[in-house]
């Protein structure tokens, strides 16, 4: 690879949120196989996509990386949380993406600070699919205590 002119802050952004995007393709495949178990067939179908919406944000973010002329390197998955219902993995989602949609705000910020046009533009497309993410996962957790739908459960036949 050629050698890389950018800022390494830059760089540590995207290393961070490829292990971020990887980490919740883990997390939802792995709730979303969950709730098949349990019978929620399309909660599971949900997570699912979900899953493979962030899959497309990590393949973005080694583009990005590949672009810049830097070799991918996720350098960390976080553990897989799992609860006792629905309800339970969709408050771990949401916590999970707020802390997304934190490391997009600072490194938007951050690339603001330093005039990096394209990266902020990148980031900036990032945060507001996650922000959006963050928002249907808030709907979801209201409408499941405003409707007392069945949660499912690790009970469930």
């Amino acid at each position: 690879m050629l050698q890389t002119h950018a800022d390494s802050q830059v760089l540590g952004y995207l290393g961070r949120a490829l292990s971020f995007e990887l980490s919740a393709v883990q997390l939802y495949t792995t709730q979303a196989r969950l709730l098949g178990i349990w019978g929620l067939v399309e909660e599971s179908a949900q997570l699912r996509d979900e899953a493979n919406e962030e899959l497309m944000h990590a393949e973005r973010i080694i583009a990005r990386m590949l672009a810049l002329s830097v070799a991918p390197n996720a350098s960390q998955l976080r553990p897989v949380k799992l609860g006792q219902s629905l309800r339970d993995l969709l408050t771990y989602d949401l916590e999970f993406e707020l802390e997304l949609v934190q490391l997009y705000t600072q490194a938007v910020a951050h690339c603001s600070r330093i005039g990096d046009q394209d990266n902020r533009v990148f980031f900036e497309g990032l945060l507001s699919e996650e922000k959006k993410h963050a928002q249907e996962l808030t709907e979801w957790l209201s409408e499941l205590g405003r409707s007392g739908a069945n949660e499912g459960s690790a009970n469930a036949s």
